[in-house]
């Protein structure tokens, strides 16, 4: 009986991997700059927040992995499917203003890092995390997905040990950390902070991308080991959120038992603080934690994009050419002098915007009963799905709205 678990344990260990490259959506840029602040602002106030989170995207991720692999389509090619021409190219154009806001983001985070750490003005900055993150894309379109998912599963571990390292020496107030885990706010401020966290975790680039990278490794379902690969696929999910979940809520952690009652505002704030408070060193493991975070995220958000027009246009354009076609706002903004936290800020707003446009034909389309006939989807399961659509999609309108009022 051992044995024959261990042999199953192996065998969904194999299919490890493409989770790990959707989960960098969720310990991106955006996110280092909010949990960062909501620590030094809040305490451990807001810790349920990023719990209640990181099980929502769980969800939202399995669905996607799931469709992919039931279907044998990507999430886009199966809405190109179910729609007539105009729908998808309006489709498609709101989908690449989401791969654009994505690479804003994360192109920043790249430049903020080589800015802290090298000095480097952020446009060099920005040109370099363009170029290295186009490199990691080329090992996906010349050596393969399974060696593309080694690399940044390489720089998820870097984003993991620099972001929690600085634990290691001011650990968090247990009792504290225990009490964040009850849902309570503390005035309007936190509201909107806790919109911010919670509204936009789920990334659209993500789910648009889950589906295909499960396409890409297992190929289509069949009749005999749908539900075997189905557990490694959750197993998968499991472990990545868990990852993903882990550094954020880390974040806050070091945050408030560090930075509590300070101002802590954008990424340099964030790094300067960390470095009054902690030294040197954990800052400089702060900054490539980052850095690697940048690097990662931009380079999923790109395969993200390809993704995205093949399955909506049925084009391929090659990889290099695509890359440059998301980087060039992010370089341009930059270069004209536009401030890095403005442009996080920016980005999510427009992230906020496609939340819709992925999640509400993921859920319909995980619950059609013919094309998940293999293992359909349950009934809990796509009620719990469309309660968290309509969380997510609600704070996203709220955050919108209140970020726009703010402006």
């Amino acid at each position: 009986m051992m044995l024959v678990r261990s042999q199953a344990l192996i065998e969904r260990s194999r299919l490890l991997g493409p989770a790990f490259v959707a989960a960098v959506a969720y310990v991106d840029p955006g996110n280092v700059a909010t949990n960062t602040a909501a620590g030094a602002t809040y305490g451990y106030l807001l810790l349920w927040v990023l719990v209640g989170a990181t099980l929502m995207a769980g969800l939202v991720q399995y669905l996607s992995a799931k469709v992919g692999w039931l279907t044998g389509e990507s999430l886009p090619a199966l809405v190109g499917i179910r729609n007539r021409r105009s729908t998808r190219l309006a489709y498609w154009v709101q989908a690449e203003l989401v791969a654009v806001a994505t690479d804003i983001a994360e192109i920043v985070g790249g430049a903020v890092a080589l800015q802290l750490l090298f000095g480097l003005p952020t446009v060099v900055g920005a040109v370099i995390t363009t170029t290295v993150s186009t490199a990691l894309l080329l090992v996906q379109d010349r050596r393969g997905q399974r060696d593309f998912e080694r690399v940044i599963t390489g720089l998820l571990a870097i984003v993991t040990v620099g972001f929690l390292s600085g634990l290691v020496i001011s650990p968090p107030d247990p009792v504290q950390a225990a009490a964040g885990l009850v849902p309570r706010l503390s005035g309007a401020d936190s509201a909107l902070l806790a919109v911010g966290m919670l509204g936009a975790t789920v990334m659209p680039h993500a789910v648009y991308l889950h589906s295909a990278l499960v396409r890409d490794r297992h190929g289509r379902a069949d009749q005999h080991c749908a539900a075997p690969t189905l557990r490694g696929i959750r197993l998968d999910v499991t472990l990545a959120m868990i990852v993903a979940g882990a550094v954020n809520i880390g974040m806050l952690l070091l945050a408030a038992s560090t930075l509590y009652g300070m101002e802590v505002s954008g990424l340099e704030a964030a790094h300067a603080a960390v470095r009054g408070q902690l030294g040197g060193l954990i800052a400089t493991m702060f900054a490539l934690g980052l850095l690697a975070s940048g690097l990662a995220s931009t380079s999923v958000g790109g395969y993200a994009g390809a993704v995205i027009m093949e399955g909506l246009l049925h084009r391929r354009i090659p990889l290099i050419w695509r890359r440059v076609l998301t980087a060039i706002p992010a370089l341009i903004l930059l270069a004209i002098g536009l401030d890095a936290t403005r442009l996080l800020i920016l980005s999510q707003v427009i992230l906020s915007f496609g939340i819709p446009f992925a999640l509400v034909p993921l859920v319909r389309i995980a619950r059609d009963r013919d094309l998940m006939r293999l293992v359909p989807t349950r009934t809990a399961t796509i009620i719990s799905a469309w309660v968290v659509v309509g969380i997510v999609v609600t704070l996203n309108g709220v955050l919108i709205g209140l970020t726009l009022a703010e402006a």
